[in-house]
């Protein structure tokens, strides 16, 4: 069996930021990249807000030739698998092609993409329909993409798990890396920011109906009432270690621990299973509760779930028993990108030793949560727990350490 999975490469597309850098700063500074949706005219439906990534125009960064076949979601994270391959100092070109995958999350497809072609149906003729309508919309267009992208030819996957489904596909190309695999790009770049999205989102009853930015998104607290959608995400490249150590390269981390669950379905009398989940992980980590620095919360806004999590949390460090926070509050919830988006985030608080905040939070103390709010931490970080919920009861937690 090969060595353990550390991250060396970042790449971030997001509302807080185009770019690693610009990521990490307008988070430290507690700057959101919620604000009224632009994209499409989102008046006639109860939620206006959305978290969009700034400044993004796909033919600075793509080649013209992808530009007709890519959805806008795929070209972020053809963009963040760029960046992530460059940040770890990898070019794909010089190593054997067959050691190199890709597993990625998803949760809806290209959207934007497939409303277009249906309205084109519709409106013209299925003459008009563009032939990449075929692989553009589907759940593992981002897999396919990045893998021809950069010649990726071992091993592939995507997790459809909602919002936790950005830790499960890091989870996956960590097995790949343990039978293996040198080198795996893998997290999530989701986000479907169109009417046909908008209903979609709509239908879990769970979007906020707040046209204010700061009042829209708040969990762990009195107000919370439902979260604000976003796009963008993270990928990053995850390296055997062995092989990482060879090459000289930096290391942001290792993936130490990974559990999942599922949450039992309404009325059949068995507990959530947040908190097994992190049991597992931290099992899988061979940790214990007390040797946890720091929690990224999923911070769901709806106040039966922001309950389940708060109590998962203090039932299993105590209460008030470890720093929590969730940087999310920035950016809305990006659903499969949201939880990669996290881990990254996770990845510079261990490198920086400082916990980013969560904004315009009042948490009710209740919750018996040590949520860092208003401004950054300065705390020594060994280790931090990630957690992430998926709509239909999906539970993940994964343990990053330092290397």
């Amino acid at each position: 069996m090969a060595g353990h999975a550390a991250i060396t490469g970042l790449g971030v597309t997001a509302p807080t930021g185009l770019g690693l850098l610009d990521h990490w700063t307008a988070t430290l500074a507690g700057t959101s990249g919620i604000g009224p949706v632009t994209r499409f005219d989102a008046s006639p439906y109860t939620c206006g807000l959305a978290g969009e990534v700034p400044g993004f125009v796909p033919e600075d960064h793509l080649p013209g030739r992808l530009l007709p076949q890519t959805d806008h979601m795929t070209r972020l994270a053809l963009v963040a698998s760029d960046w992530a391959l460059a940040d770890a100092g990898v070019d794909p070109t010089e190593w054997d092609e067959y050691s190199m995958g890709t597993v990625t999350a998803a949760s809806s497809g290209g959207f934007e993409f497939g409303q277009r072609e249906l309205q084109k149906l519709a409106a013209r003729g299925p003459q008009y329909v563009s032939a990449y309508q075929s692989f553009a919309w589907f759940y593992a267009v981002n897999t396919g993409q990045v893998s021809i992208h950069h010649g990726l030819r071992g091993p592939s996957g995507v997790l459809v798990t909602d919002q936790a489904g950005g830790l499960d596909a890091v989870a996956q190309a960590r097995r790949c890396i343990r039978r293996g695999t040198k080198l795996m790009i893998t997290g999530g770049v989701d986000g479907s920011i169109c009417p046909w999205g908008w209903v979609a989102q709509s239908a879990s009853g769970r979007l906020s109906a707040s046209d204010e930015p700061d009042r829209a998104y708040l969990p762990f607290d009195a107000r919370a009432h439902g979260h604000v959608p976003g796009e963008g995400g993270a990928l990053l490249v995850l390296e055997d270690d062995e092989v990482a150590t060879r090459r000289g390269a930096a290391v942001y981390g290792v993936v130490a621990g990974y559990g999942a669950t599922t949450d039992p379905r309404p009325g059949g009398g068995r507990p959530p299973g947040l908190r097994r989940a992190m049991e597992v992980a931290l099992i899988d980590a061979d940790l214990q509760p007390t040797d946890i620095d720091l929690v990224f919360a999923d911070a769901a806004a709806i106040p039966e779930f922001d309950g389940i999590e708060a109590a998962a949390i203090s039932g299993l460090f105590g209460p008030f028993g470890v720093p929590v926070t969730a940087p999310k509050t920035m950016t809305g919830r990006l659903y499969s990108g949201g939880a990669a988006l996290d881990l990254a985030t996770a990845a510079l608080a261990l490198r920086e030793s400082v916990i980013p905040p969560t904004i315009n939070v009042t948490p009710e103390d209740t919750y018996q949560l040590d949520l860092v709010i208003g401004t950054p931490r300065q705390e020594r970080i060994r280790t931090v727990l990630v957690l992430a919920r998926g709509h239909g009861g999906f539970n993940s937690a994964l343990v990053l350490r330092r290397p």
